[in-house]
């Protein structure tokens, strides 16, 4: 497939963040993006492929889609697979595995068309078929249409590569992204988490604001395709060097191990220099020095912890901090309980609809500047 060839790109995400992610698409320049369930969809060729896996922070995964056909039966379906131009996308030296789905189609057995597709492949290109292949081929039939997509990303992209430690109920990195932008973070601002775990606000934030492109440390699955050029890829990832920032990053945890872990995973993202992380508790929380921002923190809730109302004494405790200490800042808070956002006790706008975070329906609170100004 000539690298040229502009190809649909469906960009995944959150359900009930597509909005977030749309515009950062805007922001980024990506071409027309279009909301749709589960994600955003825009048009490119293949180097706008690698540039959303590389540069998007709220993206969970890249689907570059190659092409489609009618099929009303499996042994259509059989001989359209054989026709496609496998040749143009995939290496017959590097294994692949098919999914399927079928929706309102008369072909309904969703393995024996990914079994069908497979052989096809198999048979036509010589691409070793396994069930462990990182590269994936995502057959939609949908009324009778058959879309062929690659899944571009591999491993999914919040996986940035350098969050080596974790903590329970970790925040996924490009929620984190996403959750920091719905509170009008853009990189000009300090952040603080004084609920750090594994550190992911702060390292985000300050990746942010450093101008770290997102897929800097890690490798995707296009990498492994016919259409991949080394030398352009090399292009891309050296076009935007990282920026100098005067701005810091503050996360604290009373678990002197998640600030360990979290100056680790700091080391390992390139952002030790302008991240700051202290073990102390809530009560001990002061402002750092400088111009306000905003503090952001995804706190133990009950269906992470079990009884809610052992809760009610952290958040109490952090809603007086942030009203007594933290004027002239703005704050995010994330739960899954209403109540115990109220237990806070701070000025809360209106919320968006909640989303899923470890199979949970969290929400994201957010207040206007804390004080009026």
């Amino acid at each position: 497939m000539d690298p040229s060839v502009e190809l649909e790109i469906f960009v995944v995400t959150t359900p009930g963040l597509e909005p977030a992610l749309c515009a950062e698409m805007q922001e980024r320049g990506f071409a027309n993006p279009v909301l749709a369930k589960g994600g955003v969809t825009t048009r490119g060729p293949w180097r706008e492929v690698w540039r959303a896996n590389l540069e998007l922070r709220g993206a969970a995964r890249v689907l570059a889609r190659i092409g489609s056909f009618r099929a009303m039966h499996l042994a259509q379906l059989d001989k359209r697979a054989r026709k496609f131009p496998w040749a143009q996308v995939l290496r017959p030296d590097v294994p692949v595995r098919v999914e399927a789905s079928c929706n309102k189609s008369r072909i309904y057995h969703a393995g024996a068309a990914a079994q069908r597709i497979a052989k096809a492949i198999a048979e036509e290109l010589g691409a070793p078929i396994t069930k462990e292949a990182e590269l994936v081929v995502k057959a939609r039939i949908d009324d009778d249409l058959c879309t062929f997509s690659i899944d571009t990303s591999g491993e999914g992209l919040h996986k940035r590569g350098y969050k080596e430690a974790v903590n329970k109920a970790p925040m996924r990195e490009n929620l984190a992204a996403l959750f920091l932008r719905q509170c009008g973070y853009g990189g000009t601002e300090p952040v603080v988490d004084p609920m750090c775990g594994s550190g992911t606000f702060v390292i985000e934030a300050a990746c942010i604001a450093a101008g770290l492109a997102p897929g800097r440390g890690r490798s995707f699955a296009f990498e492994q395709l016919a259409s991949f050029d080394s030398a352009a890829w090399a292009g891309l990832c050296g076009a935007a060097p990282p920026v100098e920032t005067p701005l810091r990053f503050y996360g604290s945890d009373r678990d002197a191990g998640a600030v360990k872990m979290s100056q680790a995973n700091a080391d390992r993202a390139g952002v030790a220099g302008i991240t700051n992380f202290r073990a102390h508790a809530i009560s001990d929380l002061e402002p750092p020095e400088g111009p306000p921002g905003l503090v952001i923190v995804n706190p133990p809730y009950g269906g992470r912890i079990g009884d809610t109302r052992q809760l009610y004494g952290l958040y109490g405790a952090f809603g007086k901090v942030m009203l007594n200490r933290f004027r002239g800042w703005r704050v995010g808070v994330i739960t899954n309980e209403a109540a115990l956002a109220k237990v806070t006790e701070l000025p809360f706008l209106p919320t968006q609809p909640a989303v899923s975070h470890g199979g949970l329906p969290v929400t994201l609170y957010r207040t206007a500047v804390l004080g009026g100004g």
